[in-house]
């Protein structure tokens, strides 16, 4: 089952900052559970999860008098807070991309977030109905970093001041829409955006190969003898090769084309697990991640662990890494250099 929730914090305790290459219980992380933060203060599950009746099994709607105008509420993943207030809303993120416009989602209609679009309404709009901080605004969070406010974080990495929990809760860097600081998701984030893929079935060149069946992402590698594929023995494609159940990025209702593919909020972010990732098995063949298990910070769908340092010039942050698997430009191979390892 697909669900949603724009996830943001996680941690990574104590010993498990240590230089072991990947995460084994009991390095360090004692007395977390992998939910962490997603436990809602108690509710568990049933936080976002209702299993009767919707929004209104999570006590209603504090945005419209007495129920949610959703209709359909709880039907797509027994998701049980309102998505009411997003449906067909603009919304323009990294307001200083794509040539200084942004990228533009629109979010789906009620009718078309239950039938055609429900990628969209599970990777995006069931995550901004607890972390949006403008149409939204007024669920329980309490818009800070649950592991900071608990003094989990390790010391020295992050500033005193509040890590924001929240989309959409400032100016936006002068962006009207509120989003423009915050990174793009939607359908106008896409493969062919990121030159990952070009359109129209691709060609040999690209950084990867992606193979599409009746309408359906199957697989996806690393393009044989590329950059990008020395790139991900040196670290991997966590956020693209997304779970066991679902490719990271979504095609289009009816699309075949790869380019089209786009990244929501669940591309980067795994809402089930805060600090351990897993790879899934059978993606990402070859990688340096295929077969282990990493620390991650910020329910982050890939190994990211700012814990770990980079005081090794040879070896590659993997929070940097993480970053690298979409930005293929700022990667090392991308320039020659393929003996960087990663530092988990």
């Amino acid at each position: 089952m697909k669900t949603a929730l724009f996830v943001i914090v996680a941690i990574v305790l104590g010993g498990a900052f240590g230089a072991a290459q990947t995460y084994t219980s009991g390095s360090g992380i004692t007395g977390i559970d992998i939910l962490g933060a997603h436990n809602n203060g108690g509710r568990g599950c049933a936080g976002c999860h209702a299993t009767h009746s919707g929004a209104a099994g999570s006590g209603g709607n504090p945005l419209q008098t007495g129920y949610s105008t959703d209709t359909q509420s709880g039907s797509d993943a027994l998701f049980g807070q309102d998505v009411s207030p997003l449906f067909g809303q603009s919304l323009t993120f990294g307001h200083d991309g794509n040539g200084g416009n942004g990228y533009l989602e629109i979010l789906p209609t009620q009718a078309a977030a239950y039938t055609t679009n429900t990628d969209e309404l599970r990777g995006i709009m069931m995550c901004l109905a607890c972390h949006d901080g403008a149409i939204a605004k007024g669920q329980m969070m309490q818009g800070v970093s649950w592991e900071q406010a608990r003094g989990l974080l390790p010391p020295g990495v992050y500033g005193p001041n509040g890590i924001p929990t929240l989309l959409g809760n400032d100016s936006g860097d002068g962006n009207s829409s509120k989003y423009g600081n915050d990174h793009p998701v939607g359908s106008a984030a896409t493969l062919g955006a990121l030159h990952l893929v070009s359109a129209n079935g691709g060609k040999p060149s690209d950084p990867l190969t992606v193979t599409i069946t009746n309408g359906t992402i199957t697989n996806i590698v690393a393009t044989g003898g590329s950059s990008y594929a020395a790139f991900a023995t040196n670290y991997g494609y966590p956020a693209i090769a997304g779970s066991s159940w679902e490719w990271g990025f979504h095609l289009p209702e009816g699309s075949t084309d790869a380019a089209t593919a786009f990244m929501t909020c669940t591309t980067c972010h795994n809402q089930h697990v805060m600090y351990i990732y897993q790879a899934p098995k059978g993606k990402q063949g070859g990688s340096a991640i295929a077969n282990g298990t990493y620390p991650t910070f910020f329910f982050v769908n890939g190994p990211y662990n700012p814990g770990a340092g980079n005081n090794d010039p040879k070896m590659a942050a993997s929070t940097t890494q993480f970053c690298r698997q979409c930005h293929t430009g700022e990667q090392n191979e991308a320039y020659g250099v393929t003996n960087i390892q990663t530092a988990f």
